[in-house]
């Protein structure tokens, strides 16, 4: 097998276009990967090798062309992102054999730029899930130890580009769900602000929540994905037309000098396992060392997050997925006799037992008499959220601090949904707020072996500046290894 895969996205991109590495054998490279890992990480519902080959056949027939920044690098998609001709399947029976007739905007945005695209990733039901235990199908083990999970809901995701499927993935963030992954898996994961990535053909979980972004093995490999997706779409109401910085322009930064750091309490106390303490301290240490000034801070609605988040998430999913009916597309039951009965057999056999929960929660928060003791009163407690982190941004550049209170743990060690819900503590008021966060691995822990991954959050739209640090960081510790398989 060649040992292609082990290399960053940036590091093959450059071999592509100087014609050392062809497009086909960098197809080859994963797809040879993907053969040989699969059975153990199970991370991917399709794998289009087929498709992909032709398409790095053709490419090479041409050369290599400079204009395209991803030319020739294999990528895998998430499986709620639209795929003309390919199947389309949000890890749900429902859509067991959906195949769209249009590609989203990211997914024609990478196309543009020459990747090719290798196969889509197993998730969590429509992006419900922390933990990549509520697909329909199959569970994906985590790469560093296939007996735990490798996080949600984009874990196939992270799954992949640990394991050396791709060269980067695209993932989704709702309430985490792409840092939670990346952290498990001890890759990179950015959740770009609200608005910055088109979400035209994302199968959507919640609205106003969720954000395409990419999981690769560096913060450069992150920079030059988001430099390909970031921008304004006319097809996406939600997304924003402010000017796309360089951010590969950014990087490169020699200290951190001037930087201030702000360390919420509530990230940082009770609940938090010592062994990511210790990997997220010695990294916050290790910027101080590189010149940056820490700083302590307030985020002080950080407990009523959850009951906030879960609130507008469910009534925004009972709404989206209101379209899945039995009528139009997806599953429908034959044994059906009327149309009431068409709807509720479908609908019970089509979604999963998470799926159908956050259904009826949903429902019933939107419902006459309860809209405005929890959907209003939710609302309302979410701008007092981002309003929390506003205050918090006049004392510090960026608020740094663990992505989870633990590492990886055990498939089926979670399965009271409270206690999963719990998972995502850290991660969700920065979707309440719409603001940009990644997660950048730090280390291992010290008793499970585990990634531990440190999460940056800033203010709107300071993606370049984020980068910018977190690479600087990168390159001081030194890159995460990828796990034996």
């Amino acid at each position: 097998m060649s040992e292609l895969y082990t290399n960053t996205l940036s590091e093959v991109a450059a071999k592509l276009r100087s014609g050392e590495v062809k497009a086909v054998e960098a197809v080859r490279a994963c797809l040879d990967r993907i053969e040989a890992t699969e059975p153990k990480v199970r991370a991917l519902i399709t794998v289009t090798g087929e498709e992909a080959l032709k398409r790095a056949e053709a490419m090479d027939a041409q050369g290599p062309d400079a204009s395209m920044p991803l030319w020739g690098v294999p990528i895998i998609l998430k499986d709620l992102l639209t795929t003309k001709g390919v199947k389309t399947t949000c890890g749900s029976k429902i859509l067991e054999d959906f195949v769209p007739f249009y590609d989203a905007t990211a997914v024609t945005r990478l196309h543009e730029a020459g990747a090719v695209i290798v196969g889509k990733a197993n998730m969590d039901e429509f992006a419900m899930g922390s933990s990549t235990e509520n697909s329909a199908f199959f569970q994906t083990g985590n790469p560093w130890d296939v007996t735990r999970v490798p996080g949600g809901s984009s874990g196939g995701s992270g799954a992949a580009v640990a394991a050396g499927q791709c060269f980067a993935a695209l993932g989704t963030d709702t309430g985490g769900s792409i840092r939670l992954p990346a952290s498990f898996c001890g890759t990179v994961g950015l959740k770009p602000t609200y608005g910055r990535i088109s979400r035209f053909g994302l199968i959507a979980y919640g609205s106003s929540l969720d954000q395409i972004g990419p999981m690769t093995r560096s913060v450069e490999d992150a920079a030059r994905v988001l430099q390909v997706l970031a921008g304004h779409d006319p097809k996406d109401s939600t997304s924003v037309d402010v000017e796309v910085p360089d951010y590969l322009a950014a990087l490169g930064r020699e200290d951190l000098s001037g930087v201030t750091v702000g360390l919420p309490e509530e990230y940082w106390g009770e609940g938090l396992d010592a062994e990511v303490e210790a990997a997220c301290r010695a990294a916050v240490a290790r910027m101080e060392e590189l010149g940056a000034k820490t700083v302590p801070v307030k985020l002080s609605l950080t407990d009523y997050a959850i009951a906030t988040y879960y609130i507008i998430a469910m009534a925004e999913a009972s709404s989206n997925l209101s379209r899945f009916d039995g009528v139009r597309f997806g599953y429908r039951d034959k044994d059906a006799e009327e149309l009431i009965d068409m709807y509720t057999r479908s609908r019970t056999k089509g979604f999963g037992d998470e799926v159908q929960r956050r259904i009826i929660t949903g429902t019933y928060v939107l419902s006459s008499g309860y809209y405005d003791a929890y959907y209003n009163k939710a609302a309302k407690v979410r701008r007092l959220l981002r309003e929390d982190f506003e205050k918090a941004f006049t004392q510090c550049d960026l608020i740094a601090g663990p992505v989870c209170p633990t590492t990886a743990f055990k498939a089926g060690e979670k399965m009271d949904p409270l206690q999963m819900y719990l998972v995502d503590i850290f991660t969700i008021s920065l979707n309440l707020a719409g603001l940009p966060g990644m997660s950048l691995p730090v280390g291992l822990g010290r008793d499970s072996g585990m990634p531990v991954g440190l999460q940056f959050m800033g203010p709107a739209f300071c993606e370049a500046d984020m980068l910018s640090i977190a690479e600087c960081l990168e390159r001081s510790l030194g890159r995460m290894s990828m796990p034996e398989l």
